[in-house]
């Protein structure tokens, strides 16, 4: 009995990671929707994602209040689908995480730039093609919206995605609200 209660474990383990590889079925999806996302739309800063997830690329922003540098991650499985379909799969997880940076003269350059261990914040995108939490607030244009600061990393401190979020990813709404210019994990090796 126990045998044959883990040929089905395996075999359904098999054929959602089968299914999700092709973007047929949320990534996560053996988790219910997404295993950052709870049945009340609550999103949760993936643990670890510097060691699970794929780096999909960074930006360096030189002044102002996100100054530093913005390093972007998603799951190998989002990456699949993307450089398939060019578009990102329900389910998918963005995560950028905001360091500070510091410059200094190197036998490379002067002024090279560099992140330090100086955490600012972490943003959380998770892909919503189905419209399932219309009720939150931190929920729409096909995304889930959270912001985390590393003294309160378990805290969304988003409270609504269209004052909150939404005015900086205006320009790229033609690219479903997500920045690829600097991103050339989605589409190259």
């Amino acid at each position: 009995m126990i045998m044959v209660r883990r040929v089905k474990e395996i075999a359904l383990a098999v054929g959602v990671a089968a299914l999700a590889a092709l973007g047929a079925m949320p990534v996560g999806a053996g988790e219910g929707f997404s295993p950052h996302v709870d049945s009340n739309g609550g999103i949760r800063l993936p643990a670890n994602f510097r060691l699970s997830m794929v780096h999909l690329g960074s930006w360096f922003v030189p002044d102002g209040d996100a100054s530093g540098f913005h390093d972007v991650y998603t799951e190998k499985e989002t990456v699949e689908v993307y450089r398939k379909t060019g578009k990102f799969p329900d389910g998918a997880t963005l995560v950028k995480e905001l360091r500070a940076g510091k410059a200094a003269d190197y036998t490379t350059g002067k002024g090279v730039s560099h992140a330090t261990d100086g955490l600012k914040q972490w943003f959380v995108m998770i892909k919503d093609t189905q419209g399932r939490f219309t009720e939150s607030a931190l929920w729409g244009d096909g995304w889930g919206w959270a912001l985390y600061k590393p003294d309160e990393p378990g805290k969304n401190i988003a409270t609504d995605y269209k004052t909150d979020c939404l005015g900086c990813h205006v320009p790229a709404k033609e690219t479903d609200w997500v920045y690829i210019q600097a991103y050339p994990t989605l589409t190259s090796d």
